[in-house]
């Protein structure tokens, strides 16, 4: 794997290793992660999935800008639906997947994280869908898990603005499960919780997540509706002066085109 570091058995720990990149998410990458869910899912000798990022500055930044700007309307619908696949494969995954969140959880990183089952926080975690920023949205799935989870006024406050929240915030609205001090206690959490479920039935705790996921099926006309906007949005003059902005890092002038 290029972008991954991968651990298997009994556990496995999946670490986005582009730490020069703060984890981006690149197409490589999401198909790397792609590859070693599957294997996961079909291991025996795997019983768990631990997901974190590589050094102490990100878990997840957001996906890779430059490539966004390449894509045509359709291939960013191709690239969505991709996404979602992804991560759907993540949060049905019937072995418990837990997030080790340290440092950026932004844009398809905070949604990587919310396809998990469990998200855990180091205190100088920072999470956000920043995508209208750009001039776009989230387009694996943030805006529907993020209102799943804090609720669709909260949900619509954070996608709409695009602002950050802390660790403790997170973990005060219900994005987040517990908050640690260091990194090294968040891994030391993560493995003790995951320990604990280990513990527990295999087949009833496969139960427990289709069960909870069947409330949320994934037929939700927005998830759909999502994967179209985000494609029509990579054609506008918005997303092109969103993103020149934000390699120029400057402000955009956003002109509603």
């Amino acid at each position: 794997m290029k972008n991954l570091l991968v651990s298997f058995e009994p556990v496995c720990t999946i670490t986005i290793n582009r730490p020069q990149a703060l984890n981006a998410l690149n197409q490589e990458t999401l198909s790397e992660l792609k590859t070693v869910i599957k294997e996961c899912g079909e291991r025996a000798d795997v019983k768990g999935i631990i997901i974190t990022g590589a050094g102490e500055k990100a878990f997840v930044a957001g996906a890779d800008i430059k490539e966004l700007t390449l894509l045509s309307k359709e291939e960013a619908f191709t690239l969505a639906q991709q996404g979602l696949q992804i991560f759907k494969m993540i949060e049905d995954c019937p072995k418990p997947v837990i997030a080790a969140v340290n440092g950026f959880a932004l844009g398809g990183g905070c949604e990587l994280a919310m396809a998990c089952h469990i998200r855990l926080a180091s205190e100088n975690a920072k999470f956000g869908l920043p995508e209208v920023s750009l001039g776009i949205l989230p387009g694996y799935g943030g805006t529907q898990r993020l209102a799943q989870l804090v609720g669709r006024g909260k949900a619509l406050e954070l996608a709409m603005t695009g602002d950050m929240i802390g660790a403790q915030e997170a973990k005060e609205i219900g994005l987040v499960n517990h908050v640690t001090s260091t990194q090294a206690e968040l891994l030391e959490l993560v493995n003790k919780i995951m320990a604990k479920i280990l513990k527990k039935g295999p087949l009833a705790i496969a139960g427990v997540i289709k069960s909870v996921n069947t409330g949320y099926a994934f037929a939700n006309e927005g998830y759909k509706t999502e994967s179209e906007n985000f494609a029509t949005l990579t054609t506008t003059k918005d997303f092109a002066e969103g993103t020149s902005a934000f390699i120029e890092k400057r402000t955009p002038n956003f002109k509603g085109e």
